[in-house]
């Protein structure tokens, strides 16, 4: 296939695909749902006004944000979703009120017909859209006034230190006094509001809401609507089509390939002829402490599962006192992008130098340099989460550029943002600087490290969306630039710059064609930014968002999966290569870490994440357990065993020609991907899918409520993650004992001339 035809297929899926997702950028500026200057009564009494919405929106970022319960689905699973919750009580305070009125009872207790009468009134009351644009103000009825009285009432309890509320409090893991002050809690009252209004007001002159009538109320007839349930449909169909296209298509591609001379693996190991340069011996350390990093996030993912259970303490220690759950979570994610990214990073710090067989000045203090800054914004950046929530940091300025910004997997504060986003830009610097002198060669790698090298720019770009919001910033916009960060930047780029460096390994290796490896990475990368890039949207289905994101979401996110379909061809070429000369051997293990990915790409990131990609399953899924299924098979079991492998690939070269014991690997790989598996499949699969029943049948509030998760047979099941979480921790634990005898000795063959012992123990 020419390099030409692929190279501008790329052009115009990265030309097409970023248009949509400006256009629609642009649509949700003009179509979020309104903050109002104020909402008043239809008497003309203040309630809230704008100033008390977005203070009330910073205080919910400091005291942890999406990280303690959710809002619109995206966030914390163990605390209620506030919107959802909000919504459930005004409607059933109103209910209740005028049932007492005109029937002298509540709600429940009145007749069938009664109900109905009601119903159709309060859906009248709810869904009207009242907002004066001439007036920039909410206009609400005294009743509904009294009704949001009642929320907000509730709310000072909860985030307070109400004794009647202790053990709602301990359930959803939320410690007394969240929010010290009371006018703090009137103005996250007032935040939650307008987040509930937006869910249950239609749009002007529309029968939808602002978030396309999620979360599921039966109450006010919120339910999916019809153009929901037909891109539903279509997303399906046009799922099936590409899978039968792409088929086809690698069929015949394959088959070409199959007359064409693949070559023979060489007889020794061509990596052996890699000179390890200072700088790429200095990338050592950011191993050392990925391994590190990796053993704080599991153990601080252990102890944010148990909050599930047992919400103010760890079996009984009240670590929650020092460490509550927003800032347990907080770390557990923020550690996971950190990990990974570290490895990632060195990895391509470390193959610059390989790749040119160059070494440029001051290469080695660059990476030194890098290394220091990374450590700077880990530490600075948990600090100032932890001082932000635990109230240490007052000032909603403040904790907004040093403390906890409240949006997942982008919690640090502005300032240790734009410090990261400074250090990825040194990063790709570092690599650019390296490699330059291969690409000026004008080999046939060329075009391998071009794509290598427009990966590698792409990592600090695409973060960069994660500046473009400020402290005040409206939650639509922030969600939208949001997932350009953790979509694209994490999903997106990440995954075609580790495809670039495994393809250029194992052409270095001799085990595949150059101009094969070229050929294949830039074809996948089309297929998977063809629909990865607009396929963002399906993240922003009820963000307060047109129904056009929800249209195109639909259909690429369901494009997203086509590739991912044929993993299984991958897996099988990876562990082919892993066999084709004995000295292969010597890298089993890493490639079997590659092999791994495949197959959490089609389970974790295809299965569990098409099982919530169609519209009309998100609309009952968003925010529940099988959310963090798909974002724990995925999140580690892609890209986690990808910086794994990677990491063990690198050591390899490190540590020069000793063999290496990999006894202790081997049980790491098993445990690493049996736990993960075990976890998914006992736990987090069934309770996201009981959660899915209950949020069908009663709605998303009581999915999501302590009235439901409490039940016994839901808490055994919580339980029951135990089995996988200890089979995977164990993992871990022998992969850093392994990491850490490669330092010591210990885990290498001590008898090198014992060919059937190395042979064995590799």
């Amino acid at each position: 296939m020419q390099y030409k035809k692929l190279w501008a297929w790329l052009a115009v899926v990265f030309i097409g695909s970023f248009a949509v997702l400006l256009y629609f950028g642009g649509r949700i500026y003009q179509e979020k749902p309104p903050i109002p200057n104020q909402i008043v009564t239809d008497a003309g009494e203040v309630i809230y006004t704008k100033n008390d919405i977005q203070e009330g929106q910073n205080i919910w970022k400091r005291m942890g944000g999406q990280e303690v319960g959710s809002v619109w689905g995206h966030g914390a699973y163990v605390a209620p979703d506030w919107t959802a919750d909000g919504l459930h009580r005004e409607l059933v305070f109103i209910l209740d009120k005028w049932a007492m009125e005109k029937y002298g009872t509540v709600y429940d207790k009145i007749s069938e017909e009664q109900q109905l009468v009601l119903k159709f009134q309060l859906k009248k009351e709810i869904r009207t859209n009242t907002y004066d644009k001439a007036k920039d103000e909410i206009v609400v009825s005294a009743t509904r006034a009294e009704a949001m009285n009642n929320v907000s009432d509730h709310y000072n309890k909860v985030f307070g230190d109400d004794p009647s509320l202790a053990t709602y409090r301990e359930q959803i893991a939320l410690p007394a006094n969240s929010i010290e002050s009371l006018e703090d809690r009137r103005k996250i009252a007032a935040f939650f509001f307008w987040a509930t209004w937006s869910t249950s007001t239609n749009r002007e002159g529309m029968d939808i809401t602002y978030t396309n009538n999620w979360p599921g109320e039966e109450l006010i007839d919120n339910e999916p609507s019809h153009s929901l349930l037909i891109w539903s449909i279509l997303s399906v169909i046009l799922l099936l089509a590409a899978v039968g296209g792409m088929v086809w298509y690698y069929a015949a591609l394959r088959g070409k390939e199959n007359h064409e001379d693949e070559g023979v693996a060489p007889e020794k190991d061509p990596l052996l002829n890699i000179k390890s340069t200072p700088s790429m011996r200095a990338t050592l350390k950011y191993f050392w402490v990925v391994a590190a990093l990796i053993v704080v996030q599991v153990g601080l993912g252990i102890i944010t599962a148990h909050y599930a259970v047992e919400g103010g303490s760890f079996y009984g220690i009240p670590i929650a006192e020092w460490f509550p759950y927003a800032v347990t979570r907080t770390w557990h994610q923020q550690l996971g992008i950190f990990w990974i990214a570290t490895a990632w990073l060195a990895t391509g710090l470390y193959i610059g130098p390989a790749i040119s067989g160059y070494e440029p000045k001051y290469q080695r203090f660059g990476v030194n340099f890098l290394f220091v800054c990374l450590l700077i914004i880990v530490v600075g950046s948990m600090a100032g989460e932890w001082l932000a929530v635990k109230g240490y940091i007052g000032n909603l300025s403040h904790n907004f550029y040093f403390g906890h910004q409240g949006y997942e997997y982008i919690d640090l504060g502005r300032v240790w943002q734009i410090f990261l986003a400074v250090g990825l830009f040194l990063w790709f610097i570092l690599i650019a600087r390296a490699i330059w002198p291969a690409i000026q060669k004008k080999s046939e790698d060329r075009h391998m490290l071009g794509l290598f090298l427009i990966a590698s720019v792409a990592i600090p770009i695409f973060y960069m969306p994660g500046l473009m919001w400020g402290q005040n910033t409206h939650m639509s916009i922030v969600s939208y630039w949001q997932w350009w960060v953790v979509h694209l930047w994490v999903e997106g780029f990440f995954e075609v710059f580790a495809a670039v460096v495994i393809s250029f390994l194992f052409s270095r290796m001799g085990l595949i064609r150059t101009s094969t490896a070229t050929s294949t990475v830039l074809f996948s990368t089309v297929i998977y930014l063809a629909g990865g890039i607009i396929g963002t949207f399906h993240h922003l289905y009820f963000a307060g968002t047109p129904e056009g994101v929800l249209a195109f979401g639909a259909v690429f996110s369901a494009l997203e999966v086509v590739p991912l379909l044929l993993i299984g061809m991958e897996a099988y070429e990876n562990l082919k290569l892993g066999r084709a000369r004995v000295w292969v051997a010597r890298y089993k293990w890493p490639i079997y870490f590659f092999v791994s990915v495949s197959f959490w790409n089609l389970l974790g990131a295809g299965i569990f994440g098409f099982l919530i990609n169609p519209p009309i399953a998100l609309y009952y899924m968003q925010g529940l357990n099988l959310t963090a299924l798909h974002a724990h098979m995925a999140l580690f079991g892609v890209y986690g065993m990808l910086g794994i492998g990677l990491l063990l690939f690198c050591l390899r070269g490190l540590t020069g020609t000793k063999p290496w014991k990999t006894k202790l690997l081997s049980f790491s790989f098993w445990a690493l991907n049996i736990g993960l598996l075990t976890m998914g499949l006992l736990s987090l699969l069934p309770v996201g899918l009981l959660q899915t029943l209950a949020s069908m049948e009663h709605g998303m509030w009581y999915a999501r409520s302590t009235e439901f998760l409490h039940l016994g047979y839901m808490q055994k099941l919580i339980w029951m993650r135990v089995i996988g979480d200890t089979i995977f921790s164990v993992g871990v634990g022998g992969l850093v004992w392994f990491i850490i005898g490669l330092k010591t000795g210990k885990s290498y063959v001590t008898d090198t001339h014992s060919d059937t012992v190395h042979k064995n123990r590799q």
